[in-house]
């Protein structure tokens, strides 16, 4: 598969041959559960506190015979506070009691983490990067024709832009500018940008709706947002070698 490198003025200079992962069969199933996967990992873990609900005077005694016992008294044989001289004071402890500990609280040993397999997470980052070449499928979800030849591959001197404007620059020589403008006024999430290294990672980070990320770093949610694969993603000439390694057994 052969993709066309453009210049940061938006003009076609060569041709180059692209790893065979963006050739992959489409698989929306494999990229679902890897975006879930990836995602499972970013939650924070839920527990309640130990002692909660039991820091308290409270106890039960129910022999009789015991001092401070609640047998024969008419109140519920259940936890009271101690006071002083030996009175009994509000139930606590149980979780039915005013500030009474839950009765089944989260476990902060639960499991939250959708583990995935080596060989299928590539797959289905294979098969986002197979997206990311579709027109088809790019165009489907960015709600726009894209007048370049996918995927946009650009010159490593893009890798070198300092600031914001610069790249914006950029995307309007492609005739992307409203992609950036939509993302502006909607708030939603529009072109992916990846490369191996450089100072573009913080000017394209300020842009609306872009993430900048590099190609050791890639994941299947920055090419699939909320499961839905096929965004729009501009690499480097850089980072095509970098993403052929992580495909290497």
């Amino acid at each position: 598969m052969k993709a066309t490198v453009y210049s940061i003025e938006g003009k076609a200079l060569r041709q180059i041959d692209l790893p065979h992962v963006f050739e992959s069969p489409h698989r929306d199933d494999l990229v679902k559960r890897a975006v879930l996967s990836e995602e499972s990992k970013l939650y924070q873990p839920k527990g309640n506190y130990k002692f909660a609900g039991l820091e308290t005077s409270a106890r039960y005694r129910g022999r009789k015979e015991d001092f401070g016992t609640v047998k024969n008294k008419g109140i519920p044989h259940l936890p009271h506070e101690v006071l002083p001289k030996g009175q009994l004071g509000k139930v606590k402890r149980v979780p039915h009691a005013v500030k009474g500990r839950r009765a089944h609280p989260p476990k902060p040993q639960k499991i939250i983490v959708e583990f995935m397999n080596k060989k299928e997470y590539l797959r289905a980052l294979a098969s986002a990067l197979s997206f990311s070449a579709d027109r088809a499928a790019v165009c489907a979800r960015s709600h726009s024709d894209i007048g370049v030849s996918l995927p946009i591959i650009m010159d490593n001197s893009f890798e070198k832009l300092v600031k914001t404007k610069d790249v914006e620059k950029v995307f309007e020589a492609l005739n992307l500018g409203k992609l950036l403008d939509k993302s502006a006024k909607t708030g939603v999430k529009s072109a992916l940008i990846v490369v191996a290294q450089g100072s573009v990672l913080k000017a394209a980070a300020n842009l609306p709706g872009i993430e900048v990320v590099t190609a050791k770093e890639l994941e299947v949610r920055h090419l699939a947002p909320g499961t839905h694969p096929g965004r729009l993603t501009l690499f480097s000439e850089n980072a095509i070698p970098e993403l052929a390694k992580r495909f290497v057994v």
